[in-house]
């Protein structure tokens, strides 16, 4: 599988290189030259999920991994399910909250984490990455204790929920967490502007798994054909996928899954009140706003890192962005969205609400929608506790980790202060 930086086309690179690497020149992303499209996919998709997610993967990296590597990193990567859940007689929620974190992000984290402990040979890395929430979670605990490797988490200080940060801020060891005086958009400037410094990355070994890294959006496409396994046969070209859509790497594997051969009639890519994509797609201009607070913090994202790939895609697959559905909820629809799915005996959380509520005011006649759930409620509690009065109780992972101590450090949004941070906590 080779490789090009979107930014800079001269760089290429394999996939194991790219997984290392994380990001090319000019901060580009990479993206693959080719992708592998399945001719008969009601075969493919008849198979269990992990014997499914190695053929696919296998196919994508070619003979960089033998057959067997693929299947066993599958295996120790997804040891979870993503179940189809109906709500309705035409729309069924994909729970992804299932692995270790309760959150989507536990697919893509931990095959990283399996990727690069088999690529790498004895040097040290460090993974610096930049969360709104649950990418935070989900590579701590995928990286946690494996040996010469490094964990530096940056997350904006006051903008995700409780239980997110008590989930990756209490385990200590090689995790590292940084709260930033700022916004998720900060956090992710710091993380590129350190791969713009090549002293900075061979010093430390850098390596980031945020969506950026391919080796994540690979294994998210993983899911997307799960969903549509679960439809029967005959509905599976009228499927239309919601996404809640905040730094775009989701509905990037979607799309990638897509142009694999996997039959989406359509995709939507549902935001909250920091919309920068919706209104692009509707006036051409790109003008990102300041990022504000939402209920939905995973998605408070106003420079989404994935678009460009999003583009492109489009671009190679010969689609047209107008294929793609979009809209936004504010905080008080995002309430009036989780009552009424609680009224449907279906408890959810704001960035699943959200993609439900655009779901519903975008399916047409003969279609089958499906929306993407990316996080366990209980990591939301304090607010779907107060908008649906009640009192969710706490799943294992979370009350484990709701007793523990933070261990973050404070930092403002300045790199000299992170570089400073790092040398400190890494000792180099």
């Amino acid at each position: 599988m080779m490789l090009y930086n979107l930014k800079d086309p001269q760089e290429q690179v394999s996939f194991t290189q790219a997984v290392r690497q994380g990001l090319g020149r000019e901060q580009g992303l990479f993206f693959p030259s080719s992708l592998p499209h399945f001719e008969d996919i009601d075969t493919l998709l008849d198979m269990p999920f992990n014997q499914r997610s190695s053929e696919i993967i296998s196919a994508v990296i070619g003979d960089e991994f033998s057959k067997e590597q693929v299947d066993a990193l599958v295996e120790q990567a997804f040891q979870f399910q993503a179940p189809l859940a109906k709500v309705t007689d035409t729309i069924s929620a994909l729970e992804l909250f299932h692995g270790p974190t309760l959150a989507f992000k536990d697919f893509g984290g931990r095959f990283m984490a399996q990727c690069l402990a088999a690529i790498r040979d004895d040097e040290k890395i460090t993974i610096l990455t930049a969360t709104s929430g649950d990418t935070g979670a989900a590579v701590a605990h995928a990286f946690y204790g494996l040996e010469n490797i490094n964990v530096v988490i940056l997350y904006p200080k006051g903008k995700i929920s409780s239980l997110q940060e008590k989930l990756f801020c209490t385990l200590g060891g090689n995790i590292h967490t940084l709260a930033v005086d700022g916004t998720f958009d900060d956090c992710q400037a710091l993380v590129k502007q350190s791969f713009d410094d090549l002293e900075l990355i061979s010093k430390f070994g850098l390596n980031s798994a945020n969506s950026i890294n391919i080796s994540r959006l690979l294994a998210q496409t993983c899911y997307y054909f799960e969903a549509v396994a679960q439809l029967p046969k005959a509905q599976r070209q009228q499927a239309v996928i919601s996404v809640p859509s905040g730094n775009f790497g989701n509905l990037t594997a979607g799309l990638l899954a897509k142009a694999m051969g996997l039959p989406v009639k359509r995709f939507i890519a549902a935001t909250n009140e920091n919309d920068t994509v919706p209104r692009y797609l509707e006036s051409g201009q790109w003008s990102p706003n300041v990022t504000v607070p939402t209920l939905s913090n995973a998605m408070d994202v106003s420079q989404p890192n994935n678009w460009p790939r999003v583009e492109e895609l489009i671009k190679g697959q010969n689609w047209s962005l107008a294929d793609i559905g979009h809209g936004r909820l504010t905080d008080e629809d995002v309430k009036q969205s989780l009552t009424r799915l609680w009224e449907k005996d279906y408890l959810c959380e704001p960035h699943g609400a959200i993609a439900y509520q655009v779901l519903t005011e975008q399916l047409q006649e003969e279609e089958i929608g499906i929306f993407l759930c990316t996080a366990h409620p209980a990591k939301f509690k304090d607010s779907v506790d107060d908008i649906l009065e009640m009192d969710i109780p706490l799943p294992a992972p979370l009350a484990k980790h709701a007793e523990l101590p933070l261990l973050s450090h404070d930092i403002s949004a300045n790199h000299a202060e992170l570089v400073d941070k790092m040398q400190h906590l890494l000792e180099i």
